[in-house]
């Protein structure tokens, strides 16, 4: 029997909302300090929520996938993320140092194993933290499998939106002269990089609606900038901040070898795995979470039809929250 499952659709709701147990400021080092907060049950199972970018930051609405009686959900924003500090930092921002946060973050707890959750960036991150750490993971739920590689990176930026929307692919390479049409994510990495505000904030705010654009099934309507060389209106406080960090890994090969996690990814093998992917993710192709689910053999792929990218999306949505409920049943404490 096969371990993938084409979900059927019926909708679950959130758990109700509530103040965090605690929260706090975990000194990382490197002059860095993380946002982290807890919810639910001190007593429950301990899972830490890796949320996606990177950059993103979390929110009180991710802590809701979890049952607050069953789970002690640990959340916190990684590195120049968030409410974490300093704001968009790139100073010793790695992989690797992500990793070496969560277990710091586990020390300081005093948590033994946790399940990890994530989606997106968030998977790429549980995934590598398992393989380093297989014998502090008491189980996984991935959302939109994102390992890290060369060809994921170029679908995404290039192939995916060329090949099913072409007219978001033009409004974005349209503001680029046309001398740097031929590499665009190399050409708004660029403008990322410059200090001038007035050349960073419109390269950002087009790459946050570029994303925007691919992230669901039915995608709000962009708002790109009229020109990227115009004054952009938007404060510094409100310019996105995932552009910046995305750029970041991504021109430094997400800080993994080639292939690194799908080729160790016989270091999972033991540990209880959920993968949910939409059908129809066009920035996490369904390919990776199928490859994936065939090389652990305890992670079981649910394909959720007529989906895209987003957690947000109600049948993303319901089948996290189912998700989290099964792996209740399976987690190794």
């Amino acid at each position: 029997m096969t371990k993938e499952r084409i979900m059927t659709y019926s909708t679950l709701d959130l758990f109700p909302s509530a103040s965090p147990l605690a929260t706090k400021y975990l000194d990382v080092g490197d002059g860095q300090s993380l946002y982290v907060e807890t919810y639910g049950n001190p007593e429950g199972i301990p899972a830490i929520f890796l949320h996606g970018g990177p950059g993103s930051g979390c929110n009180s609405d991710q802590a809701r996938i979890f049952d607050p009686k069953k789970y002690h959900a640990i959340l916190f924003d990684q590195r120049g993320s968030g409410r974490s500090s300093p704001k968009r930092t790139l100073h010793n921002n790695t992989t690797q140092h992500l990793i070496s946060d969560m277990e710091l973050i586990r020390r300081t707890l005093s948590i033994d194993k946790w399940a990890l959750v994530g989606g997106s960036w968030g998977s790429t991150l549980a995934v590598a933290y398992a393989e380093q750490y297989p014998r502090r993971v008491s189980g996984m739920l991935l959302r939109a499998i994102f390992l890290g590689t060369l060809e994921e990176t170029q679908w995404a930026f290039g192939t995916g939106p060329q090949t099913f929307h072409p007219d978001l692919w033009a409004k974005f390479t349209d503001l680029l002269p046309t001398t740097h049409k031929q590499n665009p994510i190399q050409a708004f990495g660029t403008l990322l990089e410059n200090p001038d505000p007035s050349v960073y904030l419109g390269a950002a705010e087009a790459w946050s609606q570029f994303e925007r654009g691919l992230s669901s099934l039915v995608p709000a309507p962009t708002n790109f900038p009229s020109a990227l060389s115009t004054e952009v209106k938007r404060v510094e406080g409100t310019t996105p901040n995932t552009p910046f960090l995305e750029w970041h890994y991504i021109k430094n090969d997400w800080f993994l070898d080639p292939n690194q996690l799908m080729r160790e990814a016989k270091r999972l093998t033991g540990i209880p795995g959920i993968l949910i992917q939409g059908r129809y993710d066009m920035l996490c192709p369904p390919t990776t979470a199928y490859d994936l689910s065939k090389r652990w053999p305890e992670g079981e792929l649910r394909i959720i039809p007529s989906s895209g990218h987003s957690a947000t999306e109600p049948r993303i949505r319901t089948e996290l929250i189912r998700a989290t409920t099964d792996l209740t049943e399976r987690v190794i404490l």
